[in-house]
Protein backbone atom coordinates (compact mmCIF):
# COMPACT_ATOMS: atom_id res chain seq x y z
CA UNK A 1 0.00 0.00 0.00
CA UNK A 2 0.96 3.37 -0.74
CA UNK A 3 0.82 6.31 2.04
CA UNK A 4 1.09 10.16 2.21
CA UNK A 5 1.62 11.99 4.94
CA UNK A 6 -0.96 15.10 4.43
CA UNK A 7 -1.14 17.15 7.39
CA UNK A 8 1.72 18.36 9.64
CA UNK A 9 2.64 17.09 13.15
CA UNK A 10 2.03 20.38 14.84
CA UNK A 11 -0.06 19.58 17.80
CA UNK A 12 -0.67 15.90 16.83
CA UNK A 13 -0.66 14.12 19.89
CA UNK A 14 2.86 12.50 20.76
CA UNK A 15 1.90 9.17 20.69
CA UNK A 16 0.24 9.25 17.15
CA UNK A 17 3.92 11.24 16.20
CA UNK A 18 5.92 8.36 17.34
CA UNK A 19 3.45 5.86 14.89
CA UNK A 20 4.16 8.61 12.35
CA UNK A 21 7.95 8.13 12.35
CA UNK A 22 7.94 4.37 12.68
CA UNK A 23 6.14 4.23 9.48
CA UNK A 24 8.87 6.07 8.36
CA UNK A 25 7.62 9.28 7.56
CA UNK A 26 9.81 12.30 8.35
CA UNK A 27 8.37 15.50 6.11
CA UNK A 28 4.72 16.28 5.47
CA UNK A 29 3.92 15.41 1.80
CA UNK A 30 6.36 12.20 1.74
CA UNK A 31 5.18 9.14 0.13
CA UNK A 32 6.59 5.81 1.58
CA UNK A 33 5.08 2.55 -0.13
CA UNK A 34 4.34 0.46 3.23
CA UNK A 35 3.66 -4.10 3.33
CA UNK A 36 0.23 -4.35 3.95
CA UNK A 37 0.51 -7.08 6.83
CA UNK A 38 -1.77 -6.22 9.72
CA UNK A 39 0.61 -4.52 12.35
CA UNK A 40 1.40 -1.89 9.36
CA UNK A 41 -2.42 -1.75 8.91
CA UNK A 42 -3.34 -1.31 12.59
CA UNK A 43 -0.52 1.65 12.61
CA UNK A 44 -1.99 3.14 9.39
CA UNK A 45 -5.87 2.84 11.11
CA UNK A 46 -4.42 4.51 14.16
CA UNK A 47 -3.31 7.46 12.05
CA UNK A 48 -5.23 7.85 8.55
CA UNK A 49 -6.97 11.66 9.58
CA UNK A 50 -2.42 12.06 9.00
CA UNK A 51 -2.39 9.97 5.87
CA UNK A 52 -3.72 9.78 1.99
CA UNK A 53 -3.82 5.96 1.09
CA UNK A 54 -3.63 4.30 -2.13
CA UNK A 55 -4.22 0.66 -2.45
CA UNK A 56 -5.13 -1.66 0.25
CA UNK A 57 -8.33 -0.67 2.87
CA UNK A 58 -8.43 1.59 5.42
Amino acid sequence: MRATLKRSLIGIRRDHKATVYALGFRKRGQTRELADTPDVRGMVNKVAYLLGIEGGER
